[in-house]
């Protein structure tokens, strides 16, 4: 996966509050150990040698089909690598999304259980992402329990942004990854403990290629773009918008200096998705944002719904 950009498929090379999955796992070792030392264990005849399950793990021979195959990976492999056997390079592809997909679906049923609503937010980098995330907690925290997965390949600049809105936050640090994967937000999703009934905002790596290819068991993907890049980013980059339930169309304060035809981009972006819903939106001065907060409310009240009637 991804061999073009260097990314490989995401595997543990990440860091979630500047730990790896190694050592959170290890600090929840240590903590389950001193829980089990606190009380009196007759030690001559303890069992120590099961082991200790902390994760879950599926090992399915069969691949989940999504609809959502990245188009990028088994073609640039094959012209950079002409020796490699194009079906093994499809099947190690295939191998690496149904395990994604194995991870999202349990993803997607423990926030369903909780009613939480998951918003996978993707875009370029420098599109305003995290100033209009930022703006949205601000103005619905009061409603709504909010949490966020940070997801960057280096620092934690955009996770501090957020706590100091008051709103929890986890940084995934991906690395030489260029997107987040199912597997991380599951760890993450241990460590940020989410509230019952909240919103859940993951603001993906700055990229409009890979993201796309990665369910991670999200309610809805929401595609940021901004008005200063180019009226023909759907098209060029289709695979992001064909997968997307919504497109912000951010930094509309800035089109009165700009020769950027909204028409034509919406255009775009709805031949490439004839459903894809769209709102023009500035994070800046709150213009569109009200509809933005009406469309999050809409879809919240329906997941707390669903896990009311579930329980």
């Amino acid at each position: 996966m991804c061999k073009d950009c260097g990314c490989g498929s995401g595997g543990t090379g990440y860091k979630i509050n500047g730990k790896t999955p190694a050592e959170l796992h290890d600090h929840a070792h240590d903590q389950h150990r001193d829980h089990d030392h606190n009380h009196d264990h007759d030690h001559h005849h303890h069992d120590h040698s099961h082991e200790h399950d902390h994760g879950h793990h599926h090992d399915h021979d069969h691949a989940h089909d999504h609809g959502i195959h990245p188009v990028h990976a088994a073609p640039l492999a094959a012209v950079h690598q002409p020796d490699v056997d194009s079906e093994r390079v499809i099947r190690i592809e295939r191998d690496i999304l149904a395990k994604n997909n194995d991870a999202a679906l349990q993803n997607r049923a423990r926030l369903a259980a909780t009613g939480t609503l998951a918003l996978n937010l993707m875009s370029s980098p420098g599109s305003g992402k995290t100033t209009l995330l930022v703006r949205t907690i601000e103005d619905l925290k009061a409603r709504f329990p909010i949490a966020v997965i940070e997801g960057d390949q280096q620092t934690d600049n955009d996770a501090e942004r957020i706590r100091a809105t008051g709103a929890r936050a986890v940084q995934i640090n991906t690395g030489k990854g260029c997107h987040l994967e199912a597997g991380m937000i599951g760890a993450a999703l241990d460590d940020i403990q989410a509230e019952p009934g909240g919103l859940l905002f993951i603001e993906n790596v700055g990229n409009l290629v890979c993201p796309a290819g990665f369910d991670l068991g999200e309610a809805h993907k929401v595609v940021v773009l901004s008005v200063t890049e180019g009226e023909d980013k759907p098209l060029k980059y289709p695979d992001m918008f064909a997968v997307a339930d919504l497109l912000l169309l951010n930094k509309a304060d800035l089109l009165p200096h700009l020769k950027f035809d909204v028409g034509k981009c919406l255009a775009a972006a709805l031949r490439v998705n004839p459903h894809l819903q769209t709102l023009v939106v500035s994070a800046e001065t709150g213009e569109g944002m009200a509809a933005f907060y009406a469309w999050i409310e809409a879809r919240a009240t329906l997941s707390r719904t669903a896990a009311a009637v579930r329980a």
